[in-house]
């Protein structure tokens, strides 16, 4: 039950988080076995950060919490979407409520396409 193919991308999976009432896709980010399980039990997102390498609860330093509405698993079971709540608003690091929120024009410039951010970065993180 519930068994995922770890084997790929060194021992993670591929995780979308998409808001489960409007579809908007929030962020991309990685599970490895531990957070896959935490996630499954607690049904609020938890991932693996690549460049912290360990756990990474969701709203552990912002509040921004994803609870988990829905699990979907891709076909070769290393890829999931969770469908969540996103509670506090942002699920973006810097501030916008999805990271998805640069657009690539045909003619290869940048826009930006969300109105505001949802919350300042630097109060809720400090400056880095």
């Amino acid at each position: 039950m519930n068994e995922m193919d770890f084997s790929k991308l060194d021992g993670l999976l591929t995780a979308i988080a998409q808001d489960y009432l409007s579809g908007e896709v929030l962020m991309v980010a990685f599970m490895n076995q531990e957070a896959w399980e935490e996630t499954l039990k607690t049904r609020r997102a938890c991932y693996f950060s690549r460049s912290r390498q360990r756990l990474w609860r969701k709203g552990e330093e912002s509040g921004n919490v994803q609870l988990v509405k829905e699990i979907l698993v891709d076909c070769d079971r290393d890829a999931v979407v969770l469908k969540v709540e996103q509670l506090g608003g942002a699920a973006c690091h810097t501030g916008y409520n999805s990271c998805f929120y640069t657009r690539i024009n045909a003619d290869g410039s940048e826009e930006i396409i969300k109105d505001a951010k949802v919350f300042d970065p630097e109060k809720v993180y400090g400056q880095k």
